[in-house]
């Protein structure tokens, strides 16, 4: 067993083109195995490096694991300009491609129940940076304003844990927003406009992504969608 398959992601069919200098983990060219509706996006993998052990050996490696998730997310970025990518776990490995097969075939119902969730849309981050003069009541009453806001013109939102940030202070919101393109302009219009309003506090936008925070079938606290 020299080869296992590195899958990125799983999709529908899709006729556009990647680009033409994308290529996988390690070089190797990418690949589509179809199984149904559903098609994985993999590339081959050597076992010396992605079997068992020696995958474990090079999670502990900060460089390797830094230049195989920089790889990772490409391939999900290209993806995400050609169709609505549902984003595998990094290192997410499989013998071969009947392995591939198999995985398609026993979780086909619950993958095209997360691609129903996600079409047509991209994933956007926002969060609120309070300045430590600002009051913190304030931050939170707009922080709390600014997430209803965003939640009205989104699919769905995921909340993440409030925490501190060493460069810009407190983080008074941490949300991410399932969008479909066709609003995705309105959307970061009113993130930027509503930015310029709050002395004190910093908003900052991140994306568009791949729909990161919305492939789990779990999903968390702070969820919602119509």
């Amino acid at each position: 067993m020299n080869q296992l398959r590195y899958v990125y992601a799983v999709c529908r069919p899709f006729e556009a083109a990647l680009q033409a200098d994308l290529a996988g983990v390690g070089g190797a060219p990418l690949e589509q195995l179809e199984h149904g509706d559903l098609v994985a996006v993999l590339s081959p993998v050597p076992y010396a490096d992605f079997g068992y052990e020696p995958l474990r050996a090079h999670l502990e490696d900060s460089g390797w694991l830094t230049e195989t998730a920089r790889t990772h997310q490409a391939v999900i970025a290209a993806l995400t300009t050609v169709t609505c990518p549902l984003p595998l776990r990094l290192g997410t490995i499989f013998r071969d491609d009947s392995g591939v097969r198999t995985m398609l075939q026993d979780e086909g119902d619950q993958l095209r129940t997360l691609l129903s969730r996600i079409d047509g849309c991209v994933e956007w981050g926002v969060k609120v940076y309070a300045e430590p003069a600002a009051h913190p009541a304030r931050a939170a009453s707009f922080a709390h304003a600014l997430h209803d806001e965003l939640t009205a013109r989104s699919a769905a939102t995921r909340l993440h844990p409030p925490s501190l940030s060493r460069d810009f202070g407190r983080i008074a919101l941490n949300g991410s927003y399932l969008v479909e393109r066709s609003d995705c302009e309105e959307f970061v219009a009113h993130v930027e406009r509503v930015g310029e309003q709050e002395p004190g506090l910093r908003v900052e936008l991140g994306g568009p992504w791949a729909a990161y925070s919305f492939s789990d079938p779990e999903g968390g606290s702070g969820d919602r969608e119509r």
